[in-house]
């Protein structure tokens, strides 16, 4: 992982050759995007002049740069176009033409209007890979509904599950439903362009945000409920139980899990509990994710006994899964430092992948909106007075650098 002021020159990655058009915003999309770039793609993300909401999502150190786009929009050439006009749509389908990925997250009806639905796109690039991903199914009744990631989770089961655990229904403190749905894009388009290079076709991607993320919710809560006849009612007991929460030390807070009838009979023979040594109720796995409340209440009783370095030690010593809590800043501390041209020193988000051959890569800062205007319209062939005409009709947006 290069600097935040990595160069275009870097080494190329798994994608390099491959051009995504960018038709997303706030964080969803971009956050795709963005893992494409990482990974070599050339990201042309068109934009309007006002820029992208992530721009603005909390503070940061320019009008035009938050700290969350600082990472969200890296690896990204920008051109910032007004695309009702019809100068503004000439120039989509242009860089639609060269383009091997289209990505939107605009709602079906939205697409239409502006002239970049899958069948306007492909009729200039027939072997794109188009996704589109909005918050519900093109062919459902509430398609044009407008979704955030609040919406849905609610509308997904993951409120739902808050509610079993304290009563009431309540959102994770993370935009969760927008990371998975991105998470998703990302597999179903390379998916598609691996499809691409043995078959030479393109494809329409559908990406509804209620299903990824109704999806990734039922690996383990679908549980009892999957079998025909239900078995017992959706959830996965260990987890949606009020008693699992890291515990109170001595000294602070520790997050131990016992994994195995060893693990914690050893843990019940530290903490003196030798009236649970052969206890019915953790004699296998299935008895352990039954009776998850009762287990985890007896251990949070031992864990309090000592400092949070002793059971560290000793879960290190007895191969218990066990960490101390971390607090969000020190995570965001530890983080290698980079330098933006404009916004100066920042954090950069490394890539979780590691790849011995075609390493992910920082290759360029997260520009402002209409950054790479000139040099987008050029590589189409436009000569320099066409785009300054464009730029004095208020077709191309935002400033240079």
């Amino acid at each position: 992982m290069t600097s935040g002021s990595g160069t275009a020159d870097s080494l190329p990655g798994a994608l390099s050759g491959i051009r995504v058009l960018d038709l997303t915003s706030v964080v969803m999309g971009p956050m795709a995007t963005q893992i494409l770039g990482d990974l070599g793609a050339d990201v042309v993300t068109v934009e309007s002049a006002n820029g992208d909401t992530n721009r603005v999502m909390g503070p940061g150190p320019h009008p035009q740069l938050s700290g969350i786009s600082l990472n969200l929009l890296r690896n990204k050439r920008n051109i910032a176009l007004d695309l009702k006009s019809e100068s503004g749509r000439d120039i989509l389908l242009r860089l639609a033409a060269r383009c091997d990925v289209f990505v939107t997250n605009l709602r079906p009806g939205p697409l239409r209007r502006l002239g970049a639905d899958y069948d306007a796109i492909s009729a200039v690039r027939p072997d794109v890979v188009y996704c589109q991903a909005h918050g519900f199914p093109s062919d459902s009744a509430r398609a044009e509904e407008p979704a955030y990631d609040d919406i849905v989770q609610s509308a997904s089961g993951v409120a739902d599950t808050a509610r079993r655990v304290t009563g009431v229904p309540a959102l994770l403190p993370t935009i969760f439903a927008d990371k998975v749905a991105g998470l998703t894009i990302v597999y179903a388009i390379l998916a598609a362009l691996f499809h691409r290079q043995r078959t030479g076709e393109g494809q329409r991607i559908e990406i509804p945000m209620v299903d990824a993320v109704s999806a990734f919710m039922l690996v383990e809560h679908g549980s009892g409920a999957i079998p025909r006849p239900r078995l017992r009612e959706a959830g996965y007991p260990r987890i949606l139980t009020p008693e699992r929460r890291p515990q109170q030390t001595a000294d602070g807070w520790i997050n131990v899990l016992p994994y195995s009838k060893e693990h914690y009979e050893t843990l019940f023979r530290i903490g003196g509990r030798d009236d649970l040594i052969d206890d019915p109720r953790y004699a296998d796995g299935r008895a352990r994710i039954l009776n998850s409340d009762f287990l985890y209440r007896e251990v949070r009783g031992i864990l309090a006994t000592r400092t949070t370095q002793e059971w560290l030690t000793l879960c290190r010593e007895l191969g218990i899964p066990a960490t101390a809590v971390t607090s969000l800043d020190d995570i965001v501390d530890a983080l290698p430092d980079g330098v933006h041209p404009v916004a100066g020193d920042y954090k950069v988000i490394p890539s979780p992948v590691r790849m011995s051959r075609t390493a992910p890569t920082v290759r360029r800062p997260a520009p402002l909106p209409g950054e790479h205007n000139d040099e987008v319209l050029q590589e189409l062939g436009m000569a320099r007075e066409d785009i300054e005409r464009l730029r004095a009709e208020g077709v191309l947006r935002g400033r240079r650098r």
